[in-house]
């Protein structure tokens, strides 16, 4: 049996803020999260410019990205309306599934012990280094514990693509009766020297370090790399028919989820589109659904040259003439590129559009690509009844994820 996977909790933190009502103004405002990096010093680095969460969140934690999924899970739980009685009760019955990024660390621990200031054999030195004994699904545990959803902690570190996968897993999950509910989605931060200058050393990142706000540009013709970003996105998912029992607020209904993998090259996708499209029928297939029924795509949208060439030729290439008819947004314009994060965060704002029946624009879209000939929604948010959103997340290393959601009508 299958069961119908509906969401009944988001929250978000993200570089517009760190609350869905927040985070909702700004996307439909269209505005941008891009700045000069105050995180570190970049003066020495030839990109000085990323998506910060402009207020703390971390509740203490050295990795930023365990105290962004805290807060986001919080949020999402606490609109889901899931009291602690519930989740206990139902605690060998859900699971946490999300998507994760690099450790990180401070690079002054690694001056100090470089230059003697901290002994080898002191408790001092063996704190400075316990970053590299840190387990990555460190994250899921915390967040197993702390709210109750303890049967499957599951971590997904598909680059890109690992937050859409998180939430495609937890669907299958609660669609096949194997758990009851589900806290999913993705948590990252790189901003820190060895993230910046690790893409910086791979030319992935825009360089456009006089003018932030234009920085990220998907579909533009001048657009020169993407924008790192930082956040997190989580997501209460639950069958339908225990959503409606306690009387939740349903958001959205997730119905399909495709991924695949381009096995073409570390750093560029494949030029034809081949795994994007496998994705993307994927999700569609899985829904039961066709391509002519897809009204708008949340595009992976990254602002690289290779990759917005490559994602308009596989929307064309899957949807045919019916991609004339869909709008495509990409909400990294707005708020960069939060790596493992950044497909869940954009799930989020495929809810919101569909809640609100508008999308929201793709900013900095000034002089289109010749290649990129879609409709984007560069002049503003656009009003129009949709029923579906397709989520994409294409990452490095050809991971591919796409998500697809329908609109919610009690």
């Amino acid at each position: 049996m299958k069961y119908r996977v509906v969401v009944t909790g988001m929250g978000v933190v993200s570089p517009l803020g760190n609350s869905i009502a927040e985070f909702s103004r700004g996307l439909f405002a269209g505005k941008s999260g891009v700045a000069r990096i105050s995180l570190f010093d970049p003066a020495e680095l030839p990109v000085q410019i990323a998506a910060e969460v402009k207020t703390p969140v971390t509740g203490g934690h050295r990795d930023r990205k365990i105290g962004f999924a805290r807060e986001a899970a919080r949020q999402a739980v606490g609109q889901s309306g899931i009291t602690e009685l519930h989740a206990g009760s139902d605690a060998n019955r859900s699971g946490v599934s999300l998507g994760i990024g690099l450790e990180v660390f401070d690079m002054s621990d690694l001056v100090s012990m470089r230059s003697g200031v901290v002994a080898p054999d002191s408790l001092d030195f063996a704190d400075r280094l316990c970053f590299l004994q840190t387990p990555s699904d460190l994250c899921v545990h915390v967040l197993a514990k702390e709210f109750n959803f303890s049967a499957v902690p599951s971590a997904l570190v598909s680059a890109c693509a690992a937050g859409t996968d998180a939430i495609g897993t937890a669907f299958r999950m609660v669609r096949s009766g194997r758990r009851k509910r589900m806290l999913c989605g993705g948590t990252d931060s790189m901003i820190n020297p060895l993230g910046v200058g690790g893409f910086c050393k791979l030319r992935a990142l825009s360089t456009r370090n006089d003018a932030p706000e234009a920085a990220s540009r998907p579909f533009d013709v001048d657009r020169d790399g993407f924008v790192l970003g930082e956040g997190a996105g989580v997501l209460v998912l639950e069958r339908l028919e225990d959503a409606l029992a306690r009387d939740a607020t349903i958001h959205a209904e997730i119905v399909g989820y495709g991924s695949s993998l381009d096995a073409h090259g570390i750093s560029e996708p494949h030029p034809a589109g081949r795994g994007a499209v496998d994705a993307m029928r994927g999700a569609i297939e899985d829904a039961g659904a066709t391509p002519e029924s897809i009204d708008c795509i949340n595009a992976h949208g990254s602002s690289t040259p290779k990759n917005d060439v490559m994602e308009t030729l596989a929307i064309r290439t899957l949807f045919k003439d019916h991609a004339e008819r869909i709008a495509v947004v990409s909400t990294k314009s707005m708020i960069g590129h939060l790596i493992a994060a950044s497909g869940a965060v954009e799930v989020i704002a495929g809810i919101i559009c569909l809640q609100h029946q508008t999308v929201h624009p793709t900013i900095n879209l000034d002089s289109p690509d010749p290649q990129c000939d879609l409709d984007y929604v560069a002049d503003g948010p656009r009003e129009f009844r949709h029923d579906t959103v397709l989520c994409n997340s294409f990452g490095f290393g050809g991971q591919n994820a796409s998500l697809l959601l329908r609109r919610w009508e009690s």
